[in-house]
């Protein structure tokens, strides 16, 4: 390995491992500090923090590789996750702000589910609880995943060595500064990949000799490349923008809107955060496209079409760059994890751990159990992706569908509708979640599972939605006390303007 990627890969381990001391020192004492850093962040540090633990290494290595693999067909993903993105800024963060405070102060999910539906037998939150902790284990592995073939494609190193390398310095300050540490090390991250994302499409397509050159070069490896729906079925482009369905019921999302420190710095969050996204999004796009036009012009053998950021970067920079831009790459890495670990470990010990074995615990027991579950789920996860042929893609769109169909339905229905009931709410998790699973692993045509037709998002989505919606309408109404709530809730969003 090169001097100067040495050189920029320590600087960055370093300040991360020194955020994450700054944050053990700073808010680390309460359980609501730990998991939530007590409602402080400011809307740049929510919204980059926010893009930062969504944009994990599938936006340098996924989203590129299936550029580069499919063509401009791509990037109907990207068109779906930005719809979806605004929508998520739009409607549910504002509201979830203000109900979740109402609701007993709630800091994770699944204690919201909780106490928005006034569930009284605790099924809610534990069921809840167990999806985030499945979905999150197998979601968190990708990123593991992504780790190894960094170190094995950009160093040469041992992909288990790259896991370990990976985890290791996430673990250590999730493990110490809590969600503060993971939310301030998201902010400087998501800066190093919004200017990785800008700079490394740029000195692409210039090298290859501008846009219209490398259009060329594409269309010379393959015509089909240039049309945005050549060999896509509408099936296919219906699955591609439903992405954006997911953003409604991931957790580690909705904990920043949580989080952000009040209701009138939502709008600036959501400004910073769709900027940031869309330019991220188009820069990856971009950084797939060129990279097919440089390799197409070299002559060029991509043996792994997900590690084409990396291959530009050792191609066209000097080392010390190089060494940034592969900071970047563990930078959406480890943001993700570190956002992942930490919502899994608060769902252990604040919605099983305290709600279902010891409510008398004190903070410093329930911190101690955090860090110890922040182990324990890093653990699983490496374990899982042992197996460097593990795609980064497909891993995420699992664990994604997973949430966006479990939770997102519920999400949206319990923040705008108040006749939505416990039932409805227990019912649409349970037919959701069992969608997706039967969606991505019953081989039901002659072998091969549902979703090599259409995304597990939008049955799994359409069948929480309808369950929850029929249980409700079908029993009795919520109880008088759970609909004033919802009913001072609206007063205030109302009288904030938004």
């Amino acid at each position: 390995m090169k001097t100067g990627v040495l050189i920029s890969l320590g600087i960055y381990f370093a300040a991360m491992l020194g955020i994450g001391f700054y944050a053990w020192r700073t808010a680390t004492s309460t359980l609501k500090g730990f998991l939530l850093g007590g409602r402080t962040l400011g809307p740049g540090v929510a919204a980059l923090s926010a893009g930062a633990a969504d944009m994990s290494g599938w936006l340098l290595m996924g989203l590129p590789g299936a550029m580069f693999v499919s063509g401009l067909g791509a990037g109907w993903i990207a068109l779906g996750l930005v719809i979806g993105a605004y929508l998520n800024y739009l409607v549910v963060a504002p509201r979830l702000r203000v109900q979740t405070e109402r609701a007993d102060d709630s800091i994770t999910v699944p204690r919201f589910f909780e106490k928005r539906f006034d569930d009284s037998s605790g099924a809610l939150r534990t069921i809840s609880a167990l999806v985030i902790i499945i979905f999150f284990t197998l979601y968190t592995s990708s990123g593991m995943v992504a780790g190894g073939k960094l170190f094995q494609s950009a160093f040469g190193a041992d992909y288990a060595l790259g896991l370990w390398l990976t985890a290791g310095v996430v673990v250590i300050y999730t493990f110490f500064g809590g969600f503060l540490a993971v939310s301030l090390t998201d902010f400087v991250q998501g800066i190093i990949m919004f200017v990785a994302l800008i700079l490394v499409p740029l000195v692409a397509i210039f090298d290859v000799g501008g846009g219209s050159a490398a259009a060329a070069e594409v269309a010379r490896a393959n015509p089909a490349m240039l049309d945005p729906v050549a060999g896509l079925s509408p099936a296919a482009i219906a699955s591609s923008l439903a992405w954006g369905l997911g953003y409604f019921g991931q957790p580690h999302i909705l904990v920043r809107f949580m989080a952000v420190r009040s209701l009138r710095a939502v709008p600036a969050m959501r400004r910073i955060g769709m900027s940031w996204m869309i330019v991220a999004l188009a820069g990856a796009l971009a950084t797939g496209f060129a990279g097919l036009a440089l390799a197409t012009r070299r002559g060029l053998t991509v043996k792994d079409p997900e590690t084409i950021f990396i291959l530009l970067s050792n191609l066209l920079f000097h080392p010390l760059i190089t060494g940034f831009l592969l900071a970047a790459l563990l930078a959406a890495i480890m943001s993700t994890i570190s956002s992942q670990l930490l919502v899994s470990s608060s769902s252990l010990t604040e919605d099983l751990y305290r709600s279902r074995m010891k409510r008398e615990a004190t903070d410093k027991e329930l911190v101690r159990i955090g860090r110890l579950c922040v182990l324990a789920v890093s653990l699983v996860a490496i374990a899982l992706a042992w197996n460097p042929d593990n795609n980064i893609l497909g891993l995420v769109a699992n664990a994604w569908a997973g949430f966006g169909a479990a939770f997102g339905p519920i999400v949206i229905l319990g923040l705008c509708w108040r006749r939505l009931t416990r039932n409805g709410a227990l019912a649409g998790m349970i037919a959701g979640t069992v969608t997706v699973l039967f969606w991505i692993y019953a081989p039901v045509l002659g072998g091969a599972a549902l979703s090599s037709v259409i995304y597990e998002m939008i049955p799994g989505f359409v069948a929480c939605a309808a369950a929850a919606i029929g249980v409700s309408l079908a029993g009795a109404p919520p109880p008088a006390h759970v609909i004033a709530r919802f009913e001072e809730s609206e007063a205030e969003l109302q009288a904030a303007g938004q």
